[in-house]
């Protein structure tokens, strides 16, 4: 079975490349809500969060993302330790995940995918990219959040360029570009291989 990642930076659209991929049949991991699952179930895991970042990271049992956020926000050791905290315990579950699955490939989709290493794990991988101002306003309009909130964001992740360099595909979401005929090319490439 094939292991294909899926990233791209904030507002580039790779949740709905994802959504396509999961209508033609192929199961797909998203990593940012099994993180959040993790950090919610995992006792170990939310032992040491307690320990590094106080009592206050739970809230009847249940992670406080607003106050964890406002932990890390401005504070990039707290960000990387968190990261280096939970980034582990999400591509072991991953990989779990991907061994009960019976598909000819399976995508990954992970906003941090090299950052976390888990890219290590994987076939290959396809960066979805598209312009920065049509990045920004998706994102404004998705979160509600202003343009100097959504380049902070962006400032935190990866180069966009290197990101994109880094990837064996790309799948533009530039609104000029169809997107399904794209995902499907890639689809068929990704079946082929497995025949």
């Amino acid at each position: 079975m094939l292991k294909i990642g899926l990233t791209g930076g904030i507002g580039s659209g790779k949740s709905t490349v994802a959504r396509i991929f999961e209508t033609l049949g192929i199961p797909v991991y998203y990593a940012d809500d099994a993180a959040r699952r993790i950090m919610n179930n995992d006792k170990e895991l939310k032992a040491v969060l307690v320990k590094h970042f106080g009592e206050e990271t739970y809230q009847q049992d249940q992670l406080n993302r607003t106050y964890l956020a406002s932990v890390v926000f401005n504070n990039k050791e707290k960000l990387d330790l968190l990261n280096s905290l939970t980034h582990p315990a999400t591509i072991r579950d991953a990989n779990r995940w991907i061994q009960e699955q019976t598909s000819p490939y399976i995508i990954k989709e992970a906003a941090l995918l090299f950052e976390s290493g888990a890219d290590k794990y994987l076939d290959q991988v396809i960066g979805v990219d598209a312009p920065l101002e049509l990045r920004i306003r998706r994102t404004m309009g998705r979160d509600r959040i202003t343009r100097d909130e959504v380049l902070l964001r962006m400032n935190r992740q990866m180069n966009e360029e290197e990101k994109i360099k880094r990837c064996d595909f790309v799948v533009y979401n530039d609104e000029r570009q169809l997107v399904i005929p794209q995902v499907l090319k890639l689809h068929e490439e990704f079946l082929a291989k497995n025949r």
